[in-house]
């Protein structure tokens, strides 16, 4: 219980918003997305981060993906994002 309230969800939903921010603000384009979606934008890109990562061995069991990760994972989610939604238009 400790985890979730002394700072595990919380820690996890301030760096996911500063993530998508960031990769919002290096990524080119206009990407329309409203807080709660960057939030959830940058922890995705984290979470890719992580999972891309462990596959090629640079994060071990339990180990979090860095930050510089966790952004880019959020800028290639965008660039997915924009494609998606070109081809839906």
């Amino acid at each position: 219980m400790e985890q979730i309230f002394g700072g595990g969800i919380l820690w996890t939903l301030l760096i996911g918003l500063i993530a998508g921010l960031l990769a919002r603000a290096l990524k080119p384009g206009d990407d329309k997305l409203n807080l709660l979606w960057t939030i959830v934008l940058g922890i995705a890109g984290a979470l890719l981060a992580r999972f891309v990562g462990g596959a090629l061995g640079w994060y071990g069991p339990g180990e979090p993906a860095g930050f510089v990760a966790s952004v880019l994972g959020a800028i290639v989610l965008l660039f997915l994002y924009g494609l998606a939604r070109k081809k839906k238009a």
